[in-house]
């Protein structure tokens, strides 16, 4: 991610993002259909047993990190792939275009990967002056469009089909179509191209096995199969926590990712790459280099927000947030958005870059019922709240408000007394208020919920 600690304006972005009515209504189009078709897969099936075992592996890996770290590191190697280990984002960045440059390669192909996109690697690649492709349709949007994602999943998720085909009609100078198929069509026309005279492909991973030293993707186009079989370098770049224990342990995630990120019951296409091609196989890369990012996940598992590393990237907590849903990822200005990357922005970047962040969440609890590995999004999203608070990111003024309310809710004749009062107050006070979040609060009620009651019953 970006080493500049300008603080994420987040209130600012969010007010733009809420005047787009196309942009409002491709996010709760889409969003509402992720949330829809996960129910629907986890229909009548044992989740909660389910997320219970996930829950408990992951949380078996971030206690043991470092262990299962060297121990993937120990087996693929033994299976052939070169292992790299980056302290920082410039040194993954660095390592990756070493590797490229060393071997010539002039074209990269590369699959879906956040943790590429974290540290910034295609524009370092490009600087290096390679040329590099998005193969996966989202990115390939977004990327032809000169955006970043907006959505861990499904990157072009604020985007309908017209704004896309004008994209395409400009871009690739094809005739203008708004039909999906037709779309889809020319991507694939476009990129078959590209498969073919890449010199190499580089990737990310759902999974890192331990025991095998195997690295797992989950695709629904085929692209992630492309990359890291056509070209005869694979180059995979995956963050310390995705490595899991063993290939039985897949097993429940195989049931818990695709269910909760898209409701599909399998991903279209599951790959398992242990290591370099093999002498007799027919498909493979010839040369396989896997570098390992910390980029500060060493020091997130020995601090309070530690089981943030448990998620795995399904966007559930995503899809389901009202804030997320009303604004889209780029509001956060972040690698990752929505309640989960609120937690991780917070931790990777430093809360004096990304304290604004906290504020993009009403603390409902949607994104912890939903997350398929049980990561505690509201309690982590609290605990630095109340960090922000200690360390001083939050102005004067919050706190007077927030002291002076606490004051009132913990005396109930104060509370109601102020209750009474602001329907008299309010006008003056909002009038003060100027441009202030007050300014934007709904007036208070003429009648409360209790004095309606009292009447009625």
């Amino acid at each position: 991610m970006s080493t500049t600690h300008l603080k994420i304006n987040f209130r600012e972005n969010a007010t733009k993002a809420l005047q787009d009515s196309s942009l409002r209504e491709a996010m709760r189009t889409a969003t509402d259909t992720f949330a829809e078709k996960r129910a629907q897969g986890l229909a009548s099936l044992p989740i909660e047993e389910w997320r219970d075992r996930g829950s408990a592996i992951r949380l078996q890996v971030v206690d043991n990190l470092a262990f299962y770290v060297d121990r993937f590191a120990a087996s693929a190697t033994r299976a052939g792939a070169v292992v790299h280990r980056a302290k920082d984002a410039q040194t993954a960045r660095e390592t990756v275009l070493n590797i490229l440059k060393d071997r010539g390669v002039r074209k990269v192909v590369k699959a879906k990967s956040m943790v590429t996109e974290e540290i910034r690697l295609n524009d370092h690649l490009e600087a290096g002056h390679l040329e590099v492709i998005e193969t996966d349709l989202g990115e390939y949007i977004v990327q032809i469009a000169g955006e970043h994602p907006s959505h861990i999943l499904a990157p072009a998720i604020h985007k309908n089909r017209r704004q896309v085909g004008r994209l395409f009609a400009d871009k690739l100078g094809v005739d203008y179509s708004e039909d999906p198929e037709v779309l889809t069509k020319i991507a694939r026309q476009t990129l078959r191209k590209e498969f073919l005279a890449a010199d190499a492909g580089i990737s990310g991973a759902n999974f890192a096995v331990a025991d095998t030293g195997s690295l797992v993707l989950f695709t629904n186009e085929g692209n992630g199969r492309m990359v890291t079989t056509l070209p005869k370098l694979h180059v995979a770049v995956i963050s310390l926590e995705k490595v899991i224990p063993s290939l039985a342990d897949l097993a429940v995630f195989v049931r818990l990712l695709p269910r909760s990120a898209t409701g599909q019951p399998l991903s279209s296409y599951l790959s398992v790459v242990t290591g370099p091609k093999k002498t007799g196989e027919v498909t493979g890369a010839e040369e396989v280099h896997i570098v390992l990012v910390d980029n500060g996940r060493t020091r997130i598992v020995a601090g309070e927000c530690r089981e943030i590393l448990k998620c795995i990237r399904c966007s559930a907590c995503m899809n389901v947030c009202p804030v997320y849903k009303a604004v889209g990822g780029h509001a956060y200005a972040s690698t990752y958005p929505g309640p989960m990357g609120i937690v991780l922005t917070n931790e990777l970047e430093g809360l004096n870059k990304g304290y604004p962040l906290l504020d993009a969440t009403t603390l409902c609890g949607a994104c912890a019922d939903v997350c398929p590995v049980r990561v505690p999004l509201v309690d982590l999203i609290r605990r630095l709240r109340e960090r922000a608070v200690r360390e001083g990111y939050t102005s004067d003024t919050e706190k007077m408000v927030m002291a002076a309310f606490g004051v009132a809710a913990s005396h109930p004749g104060l509370f109601n007394w102020a209750r009474k009062t602001s329907r008299l107050t309010w006008p003056l006070l909002s009038s003060l208020a100027k441009n202030s979040p007050m300014k934007r609060m709904p007036r208070p009620a003429q009648e409360t919920f209790t004095e309606r009651f009292a009447r009625t019953k």
